[in-house]
C-alpha cells in the first residue's frame, strides 16, 4: 500500500508566510524559507509554496524567493501563485521546484494544462482547485462550485467536472481546498474530497480545516485520498510534523517516518 503524504502549505504574502480563515483575516506567521527548511528538517514529505495574491495583483511569482527555497528545503516542493505561461513554469522549475501548481490561470486558460503537460510531464502539473459549497443543483450537481483569485471570484464551475477535465487535458495532480472548512480546524471537508477521490484516477490531495492529527487519520479512513495538506496546526506550534505521522502510525496508516 503506498504511503499516505503530509504536505505542508506555505501561503506567501510579501514574503512572509501569512494565514487566515476562511481566505480572510491574514495575519503574518514567519519567514517562508526558514519555515520549509523546518518542516524538511521534521519531516514533512512535500511543501507547497502559494503566492496568494500573484493572480489578483497580475504579477509573476517570485522566482528568487523560489531559489532561496530550493537551497535550503531537500524534499519535493511545488509553487503557485502568478505562474502566468509556459515561460513562467519552466522558470519555476528552473529555479528548483519540482511541480507547478495552477488555479485560476487553468480555469482561464484550460489549455495552459495540456500545454505544460506535454512540455514538462503531467507529473510536474498540479490542479489547485478552491471549492465553495453552494448546494446540489443541476449546475452544480456536486454542490461545490469553483472560486479562482484566492476566493475571491466564483466561476459558475461544478468543481467536480472541472476536476475531471483538467485530469482529461493532462493534470497530474489535485489539491482540492475547502474554502468553507479552510483554517477553521474543524476537519476537512470530506463530501467534496470523497467525489474527487473516487472518480479520478490520478492523486487527490485535501486542504482546508485540519485542526488535529484525528482529522487527518478520519480524511483516510472515509476518503480514498492520497495526502493531507496541513498548515495552520503546525504553523502555530500545536503540533509537529512527526507527531502527526506517529498519530497516524498508531491509527495503522502507511507514512514515511524519519529514521
Amino acid at each position: 500500500m503506498l504511503t499516505k503524504r503530509v504536505i505542508v502549505c506555505l501561503d506567501v504574502r510579501n514574503r512572509m508566510v501569512t494565514k487566515g480563515v476562511k481566505f480572510e483575516g491574514n495575519v503574518d506567521v514567519g519567514d517562508p524559507v526558514e519555515m520549509g527548511a523546518q518542516y524538511s528538517r521534521d519531516g514533512a514529505d512535500e511543501l507547497v509554496f502559494y503566492d496568494i495574491t500573484a493572480s489578483a495583483e497580475k504579477r509573476a511569482i517570485d522566482i528568487e524567493m523560489v531559489k532561496d527555497i530550493a537551497k535550503h528545503v531537500f524534499i519535493p516542493f511545488s509553487v503557485g501563485g502568478g505562474v502566468r505561461n509556459l515561460e513562467d513554469m519552466y522558470d519555476v522549475l528552473l529555479a528548483g521546484a519540482e511541480k507547478v501548481s495552477l488555479n485560476s490561470l487553468a480555469v482561464l486558460n484550460p489549455t495552459i494544462i495540456s500545454d505544460g503537460a506535454k512540455a514538462f510531464g503531467r507529473q510536474c502539473m498540479v490542479l489547485g482547485l478552491d471549492a465553495k459549497f453552494v448546494g446540489v443543483s443541476e449546475k452544480f450537481p456536486s454542490g461545490y462550485e469553483v472560486v479562482i483569485q484566492g476566493g475571491r471570484k466564483p466561476m459558475g464551475l461544478d468543481a467536480v467536472k472541472w476536476a475531471k477535465h483538467a485530469e482529461d487535458l493532462g493534470i497530474g495532480e489535485i489539491c482540492v481546498n475547502s474554502i468553507d472548512a479552510d483554517g477553521t480546524k474543524q476537519g476537512y471537508e470530506l463530501n467534496i474530497t470523497g467525489q474527487l477521490a473516487q472518480i479520478l484516477t490520478v492523486p487527490v490531495i485535501a486542504s482546508g480545516g485540519a485542526g488535529t492529527p484525528a482529522h487527518i487519520c478520519d480524511l483516510f479512513a472515509k476518503t480514498q485520498a492520497d495526502a493531507a495538506l496541513i498548515a495552520s496546526m503546525v504553523h502555530f506550534g500545536t503540533y509537529s510534523v512527526q507527531q502527526i505521522k506517529a498519530d497516524m502510525l498508531k491509527s495503522g496508516l502507511p507514512v514515511r517516518m524519519q529514521r
